[in-house]
């Protein structure tokens, strides 16, 4: 498993080692040490989301009990975005992507402070398998459109299939002026 730090600071991609034979492979997705001295804090609960060709999801954060999030995907594949949404952040408003899929060995740490989405490339479903750092909090959801201009994320999916509730999330320039207090619920 290797470990490396992306351009903007706290966001990390995993590398599993793949140990492939005729049979198939193995992998190891978690290891509470290695992670640990990564500097990757604990996990509370695992989720696992099953997405159609086409669907996006996103762009999603959850400003009381923070999530940080360490997705993976298990099979198809993913294009997953995370947008940094710290006021005080040098990359405030900068996004950083990366391909995931059930071959590629990759998974994505996404620390608290980011907003995430994801959209689902090729003709076949994507399973994600995503860890967190919090529970889920209903009362700190909150979101941003995936296809605001002003964060000029390059979605490969020309045409997604996105729900009502994301297609009315608020737009980046409402966000930056009057981001939500960050804490503990």
């Amino acid at each position: 498993m290797q470990i490396q730090d992306c351009k903007i600071e706290g966001l990390k991609i995993i590398r599993l080692e793949m140990r492939e034979d005729n049979r198939g492979f193995f992998a190891e997705r978690f290891h509470a040490q290695r992670f640990t001295e990564a500097g990757l804090p604990p996990f509370v609960q695992d989720n696992h989301s099953h997405s159609l060709p086409g669907v996006l999801r996103g762009l999603h954060y959850q400003h009381l009990s923070p999530q940080g999030k360490l997705v993976g995907c298990l099979s198809g594949k993913m294009w997953d975005v995370a947008v940094d949404i710290r006021p005080n952040s040098p990359t405030f408003g900068q996004h950083h992507a990366v391909e995931l899929s059930g071959e590629n060995g990759l998974m994505f740490w996404i620390p608290e402070g980011f907003a995430h989405g994801f959209c689902v490339l090729g003709n076949q479903p994507a399973d994600m398998l995503y860890k967190v750092t919090a529970y889920y909090n209903a009362a700190g959801e909150g979101g941003i459109r995936f296809d605001d201009l002003a964060l000029n994320i390059p979605w490969p999916v020309k045409q997604p299939i996105v729900s009502d509730r994301d297609r009315n999330l608020q737009h980046w320039k409402d966000y930056a002026a009057n981001p939500p207090l960050w804490g503990r619920a």
